[in-house]
């Protein structure tokens, strides 16, 4: 898969709060994607302001996993929500109504991830050069913008976990195995 549909950039700026700005590959901002934390540091919810259209939220679901969030619409309509079932593996899993799809981290030693389709394989691709928290958001397959959006954010809260190469995902799960089965 060399070709992409589509290309989108982001811009991110500030630490505590960071905001990303969304733009496409003619450079046009399309909105902003602001992280909200709690006094703990805690991200806790997101928001995706367009240009025009509908405000996007992304709010953190109870309970103590990680990479647990849905994401809303405005008007309080559901779109998708991820899980993290566990903190070794670097897998998380989004439900969409439709079809599950996973997050996994990009292939070989890159900053990034992957949003995979179980039956079609690799959907879009986030890639985070090693020295910048800036990204490329590069679509492989017919997919909601939305849908994307929620795959970054997610993405780029654990975006250091990211750069180990995903062989040792398949090594934890081996020892993971091996230990249920003892």
């Amino acid at each position: 898969m060399t070709n992409a549909r589509q290309t989108f950039r982001t811009e991110v700026s500030g630490l505590w709060s960071p905001r990303h700005r969304i733009l496409d590959d003619e450079g046009r901002e399309l909105g902003v994607l602001s992280v909200h934390r709690n006094r703990f540091g805690m991200v806790v919810s997101g928001e995706y302001r367009p240009e025009r259209g509908e405000v996007l939220s992304f709010r953190r679901d109870p309970g103590i996993l990680r990479g647990q969030f849905s994401l809303w619409t405005d008007g309080k309509e559901w779109l998708g929500s991820s899980l993290r079932w566990n903190v070794v593996r670097r897998q998380i899993d989004v439900q969409t109504g439709s079809k599950p799809l996973r997050i996994v981290p990009a292939l070989g030693w890159r900053r990034g991830w992957r949003l995979v389709a179980p039956k079609t394989g690799q959907m879009a691709r986030i890639e985070t050069p090693l020295c910048s928290r800036n990204s490329t958001l590069r679509v492989y397959r017919k997919m909601d913008f939305e849908l994307l959006l929620f795959a970054y954010f997610l993405g780029s809260l654990i975006l250091t976990e990211s750069l180990l190469p995903t062989a040792l995902d398949a090594l934890g799960s081996a020892t993971q195995e091996a230990a249920a089965a003892s």
